[in-house]
């Protein structure tokens, strides 16, 4: 009887040990979620018809490798036309800049010598030459009309005696005239000679030296400062709507930016693309990250903490991931992470991102984020 009760007490001990044991052990405490990936939707602003498609779904690229390529299209003649007016818009400006040729130049400072010499002319007057030579002419004029005079009157008074026809009167007449007239004329051109050039004409003469002038000064100023603004900025217009057919040149051409692995492409040469629609999604499998939950009372995860995930393709190995972020607002456990009992409890959203050099990771796995490393089941 002291047997049986004695074996009684001792295993009455072990499952009281063991029953503290199991209350005290520390379990090892992770959270599960599913690794994910950032997709990259791929496609061009322009649109247009398929020319060629060089990869297909679960092709892996590279950076810069061309996957889509569409048809031009008019882009190439309208890039011809563009080209040709901006090499039209630079000729302008290089002729606004480089000025007036020094042939225009020199026939504006012609033209302004001429009419300031015609100008100075006007206001000397006459020379003293010009008066004296005028001066004989008036005083020869008026000596033919004395001997015109003289003539005339003897040739009236031998036609009064019968010795002198009508004819011979007649031409003494008529020399007599136009001695009379001759001497009216140089009489008034000495009469000029003596006055002087009118204030009339020497105003004129000084308006169209004036308008020589600016003239000259326009030519060698060259061309308005306004005028040389706007060529630039016509030129500037014209390289702005070349760079735009060239962008849209470029969008012709879909091309991966990163190393990748196509997730999902449906194109066939010939099909129509919509501008801004996706035609290549492409998924990183460098850039990948676990979506958790951690409940309220492990909120002492820190960003930058270093965490292991597992997963269960590889249950043999371990992954490191680093938490890059911590949710500030709390939000209910999404359906598909815990029991339904637990969907009531709020947690916090973490993002852990993975390392995966090996390309062994990829999204959709189902995996285990231990937040403490030292816990984690081998």
């Amino acid at each position: 009887m002291t047997k049986r009760a004695l074996l009684l007490t001792f295993l009455g001990i072990i499952l009281v040990g063991v029953l503290v044991y199991s209350q005290r052990r520390n379990e090892p405490f992770k959270v599960s979620g599913l690794i994910e990936a950032d997709e990259i939707r791929l496609g061009s602003r322009v649109g247009g018809r398929v020319k060629s498609v060089l990869v297909e779904e679960g092709d892996l690229v590279t950076a810069d490798q061309l996957l889509v390529e569409l048809e031009p299209y008019d882009l190439s003649e309208r890039r011809a036309q563009a080209a040709a007016q901006l090499a039209e818009q630079n000729e302008q400006l290089k002729k606004l800049n480089a000025g007036y040729r020094k042939e225009e130049i020199a026939q504006a400072g012609a033209r302004r010598d001429q009419f300031t010499a015609h100008l100075q002319m006007l206001e000397n007057g006459p020379r003293d030459q010009e008066i004296e030579a005028a001066q004989a002419d008036t005083d020869l004029a008026r000596s033919q009309l004395e001997l015109a005079t003289l003539k005339h009157q003897r040739a009236e008074d031998l036609f009064g005696r019968g010795a002198m026809t009508q004819q011979e009167l007649d031409q003494a007449t008529t020399e007599l005239k136009v001695a009379r007239a001759a001497l009216t004329a140089r009489a008034a051109q000495l009469a000029l000679l003596e006055e002087g050039t009118r204030v009339e004409e020497i105003a004129r003469a000084k308006s169209q030296l004036d308008e020589a002038e600016e003239g000259f000064k326009l030519y060698s100023g060259g061309f308005r400062t306004e005028d040389i603004a706007a060529a630039e900025a016509a030129v500037k217009s014209a390289e702005a709507a070349l760079d735009a057919i060239d962008r849209q040149i470029d969008e012709l051409r879909v091309s991966s930016p990163v190393n990748g692995v196509v997730e999902a492409i449906d194109l066939q040469p010939g099909d129509l693309v919509s501008p801004n629609a996706t035609t290549v999604a492409l998924v990183d499998p460098r850039d990948l990250w676990v979506r958790a939950y951690i409940p309220e009372d492990r909120l002492y995860v820190k960003i930058g903490q270093t965490v292991a995930v597992t997963v269960d393709s590889y249950p043999d190995r371990e992954f490191t991931g680093t938490i890059t972020y911590v949710a500030r607002q709390a939000e209910f456990t999404p359906s598909n992470v815990q029991t339904v009992e637990e969907r009531s409890k709020q947690v916090f959203r973490i993002k852990v991102t993975l390392k995966n050099e090996e390309g062994d990771l990829r999204p959709g796995m189902a995996a285990d984020v231990w937040l403490d490393r030292s816990q984690v089941k081998r």
